[in-house]
């Protein structure tokens, strides 16, 4: 099953959608030792050079690693910082919505065509030397999706299909997809609900959990992510 993350300012400032960006790089490493990979499957740019106002990834690795991985990064995201852009402003706390998206699976792969061809995006000659861009197209309605976000196709393909799974919902309901709905409903909302985690001052460190004990863990072998209480001295 093809797991989607979420990151998004929803309707913060520029701190917020610069959080954006430290918060993916902070995943990002979380993944990487927890021995999975993500890749950007869609970006949508805020004002200010250098932020964003969310980032969709998908999840990419072991099923019930990835699945736990990424339920462990859902939540409101708060960061305490001044602003880096507004030296006098009186606010300290950006918040950051984090959300997962798992789309339905339905075997409906026998009706696409699958295309690949040379990912157009950054990465060198390697991009330019290697078919990993793969456009998924819906014979029966002509629908299409191109993903490239990622330099393996196989991963490409997977979140073709599950984009593209959302965009034919959305044309056989006449309207937005659920899935797609939902991560849309949740940009013009104000991020809600307890704090799961904090991270403090420009370097974005941390993070440290809302709950006292928490810390976070990552096993020997790599392959999952959880919190657990620190052991209590006796």
């Amino acid at each position: 099953m093809t797991i989607l993350l979420q990151i998004s300012a929803n309707t913060g400032p520029d701190e917020c959608c610069l959080g954006v960006v430290k918060m993916l790089a902070h995943v990002d490493a979380a993944a990487a030792r927890a021995g999975l990979a993500l890749h950007v499957v869609e970006e949508v740019p805020a004002g200010r050079r250098g932020t964003l106002r969310s980032v969709l990834l998908c999840v990419e690795g072991d099923g019930e690693s990835r699945r736990l991985f990424a339920e462990r990064q859902a939540g409101t995201v708060l960061w305490r910082c001044p602003s880096p852009y507004r030296p006098r402003h009186p606010r300290r706390n950006w918040f950051l919505d984090v959300a997962v998206f798992a789309p339905p699976e339905r075997e409906f792969e026998r009706e696409v065509v699958f295309e690949t061809m040379r990912s157009s995006g950054p990465g060198g000659q390697h991009v330019n030397r290697t078919e990993t861009a793969v456009r998924a197209t819906h014979v029966a309605t002509g629908l299409s999706v191109k993903v490239e976000g990622s330099r393996s196709q196989v991963a490409n393909k997977a979140a073709a299909l599950a984009l593209l799974d959302a965009k034919l919902q959305a044309h056989v309901d006449g309207g937005m997809a659920r899935d797609k709905a939902a991560r849309r409903a949740r940009h013009a909302a104000r991020p809600g609900g307890a704090v799961v985690r904090r991270f403090i001052g420009p370097a974005f460190s941390g993070p440290e959990f809302s709950e006292p004990g928490l810390s976070e863990v990552w096993p020997a072998n790599k392959v999952g992510h959880k919190l657990t209480k620190s052991a209590t001295k006796q």
